[in-house]
């Protein structure tokens, strides 16, 4: 009897490790375009990246056919969102993003990263944040068009500068 409970904890063991090592770098730079940080500096998102893989380990043996990735990648969009509504809300970071996503809210920079980099269907990105379809859509058009035509924070204070002098 122990010897197959051995057995299937090093088969485990095994399953797991594989797809560590086929998914630990996707989701590692999903977390870190979440966080926004920088690819060398990106403590919160190594955070999120293990509290993921700790999440999908001991979930493993429920998995029954469903796709590790996958529940690795939910747990870790909502871990963010939890995270980014308890410290702040949507609408505000801890520390200062970074690089080009860090021009975007908490909020767009998950949807983001579902829809474009992840390739999640706007309907399960819906229900996977609680919002309806159209909302995702909206936040997602909004985010790529923000992120095509970026705010020019240079010129923004001159503008209420001149504004102000007029």
């Amino acid at each position: 009897m122990r010897e197959r409970h051995a057995s299937q904890g090093a088969r485990r063991a095994r399953e797991f490790e594989a797809f560590v090592a086929g998914a630990a770098g996707r989701l590692l730079h999903a977390a870190t375009l979440l966080t926004a940080e920088a690819r060398d500096d990106n403590p919160r998102a190594r955070r999120l990246l293990a509290l993921s893989l700790a999440h999908t380990y001991a979930c493993w043996d429920q998995l029954r056919g469903e796709d590790p990735y996958d529940r690795a990648r939910q747990y870790l969009a909502t871990r963010f969102a939890r995270g980014a509504w308890h410290y702040g809300g949507f609408g505000r970071a801890r520390r200062q993003p970074v690089g080009t996503l860090g021009v975007l809210t908490p909020q767009e920079r998950l949807i983001v990263v579902l829809r474009l980099y992840e390739g999640v269907a706007e309907e399960q990105a819906a229900a996977l944040l609680g919002l309806p379809a159209e909302r995702v859509r909206t936040i997602c058009d909004r985010a790529t068009a923000t992120l095509l035509h970026p705010p020019d924070r240079a010129a923004r204070p001159v503008a209420k500068a001149e504004a102000a002098t007029s």
